[in-house]
């Protein structure tokens, strides 16, 4: 079983659409937020070549149905550490009042 890391959606998308399994979205700064996308599954690599050829083909109801997928769980992601990232500063930002 293959694996392959992504910052591209669309090829995210197409994994997907090959059998590919979402195993994780990590994030990095690089000036901007950047996702990377973690996939893994049977032919991932073969897929791959495929897909940087030019050659492959795929149902396009079913990626536009993979790539509204990896939208939703990317866009969830985000409000979950963004959440996060609030509630530890509201936290922080408490425990600076209470000393002062």
């Amino acid at each position: 079983m293959a694996s392959l890391e992504t910052t591209d959606i669309f090829r995210g998308a197409f994994y997907l659409c090959m059998g590919g399994d979402l195993e994780s979205i990590r994030f990095r700064m690089n000036g901007r937020q950047i996702a990377t996308f973690l996939f893994n599954g049977k032919d991932l690599s073969e897929h791959d070549k495929a897909y940087v050829n030019g050659h492959a083909l795929v149902n396009p109801v079913q990626f536009r149905e993979a790539l509204n997928h990896l939208r939703d769980i990317l866009f969830e992601t985000l409000r979950e550490r963004e959440e996060r990232y609030d509630h530890d500063r509201k936290r922080a930002h408490r425990a600076h009042q209470k000393r002062g």
